[in-house]
């Protein structure tokens, strides 16, 4: 049975709530991705919550507000959901069809950030099933595909 730890990105990039949005930008940037886990500390790692691109989008561009005057605990969406390092496969993308997410913090049993999986680390191991869940995920929250 295949793991979550088989297919994630190992000691993912990390911000805290005090961290610029300028400098998520940065982060997303630099390690070409959509969502930073938000650790109580960068020593600790303990999860605090996550923000993605669309966060800094929605809550700030949207609202007229300036994104440069912000800081991550203004945007971040918290509590994470989150999986377990020893969590399967299998489980991961059922939490990710429930909640309609497209990446998952992996924490450890402390909660501790340890890795991030996405629909594109397992695209590239199980391309049936991630068409499903594209496309459940993609439906707007309370529709179901008949």
């Amino acid at each position: 049975m295949e793991r979550v730890t088989d297919m994630m990105t190992k000691d993912p990039a990390c911000c805290t709530p005090e961290t610029s949005l300028q400098e998520v930008a940065a982060l997303m940037i630099k390690f070409d991705c959509g969502e930073i886990p938000v650790v109580d500390s960068l020593t600790e790692r303990r999860i605090a919550g996550v923000i993605t691109d669309r966060d800094i989008c929605c809550r700030t561009v949207a609202k007229g507000l300036n994104p440069l005057n912000m800081k991550t605990s203004d945007v971040m969406t918290f509590p994470a959901i989150t999986v377990n390092l020893e969590a399967t496969l299998d489980l991961c993308c059922d939490i990710m069809e429930r909640e309609k997410i497209r990446r998952l913090p992996v924490v450890d049993d402390y909660e501790k950030v340890c890795g991030i999986i996405s629909l594109g680390d397992i695209a590239r191991k199980k391309d049936a099933h991630i068409v499903d869940i594209l496309r459940d995920i993609s439906q707007p929250k309370g529709t179901s595909i008949q």
